[in-house]
């Protein structure tokens, strides 16, 4: 439980709910800290780099700010990522730092208690499992919930080797 436990700020928040947005990557749906994001954009104008890993497709404009767009379908090996008019771009920000992630479509808001949170391995998951940090059930749906604090310092590593190189 302990890679549960880190998404709640203390004992008194592990006891409560905890809000998570919901995505969809291919047929598999996921779930992110909703502390985490800051806005939804659509898939727009991306400048595209060179030099970095494939997922990094390249940075979008906030309000004069460039901030790195990963596409998380490409992170995690998903096959089809081609975009359509529901391909959307999750700002998050972590450690002061904003990043756009591209996902092929929101769902919703979803609350989930301590109980409905699994800790386990996603054999049957395109997505890594050292990416994850449980899984959510609401009724008969299953989210996977993605651990982006290591996601993203996963790819900052990635990226600060490659422009080393």
């Amino acid at each position: 439980m302990h890679r549960i436990a880190h998404l709640f700020d203390s004992i008194e928040e592990f006891t409560a709910s905890q809000e998570f947005l919901t995505f969809t990557l291919g047929e598999e749906e996921y779930g992110v800290d909703m502390q985490l994001v800051r806005e939804l954009r659509n898939y727009g104008q991306i400048t595209e780099t060179t030099n970095g890993p494939d997922c990094v497709k390249g940075t979008m404009n906030l309000r004069g700010k460039q901030i790195p767009i990963m596409d998380l379908r490409l992170k995690l090996k998903h096959v089809d990522a081609i975009c359509t008019a529901c391909t959307v771009v999750i700002i998050l920000s972590l450690h002061g730092r904003h990043i756009g992630l591209v996902a092929d479509s929101v769902s919703d808001v979803i609350s989930l208690k301590p109980q409905q949170i699994k800790n386990t391995h996603f054999a049957g998951s395109k997505l890594n499992g050292i990416y994850t940090c449980g899984l959510g059930r609401v009724e008969n749906r299953l989210f996977i919930l993605v651990d982006m604090h290591y996601l993203l310092a996963e790819a900052h590593h990635e990226r600060s080797e490659e422009v080393a190189a």
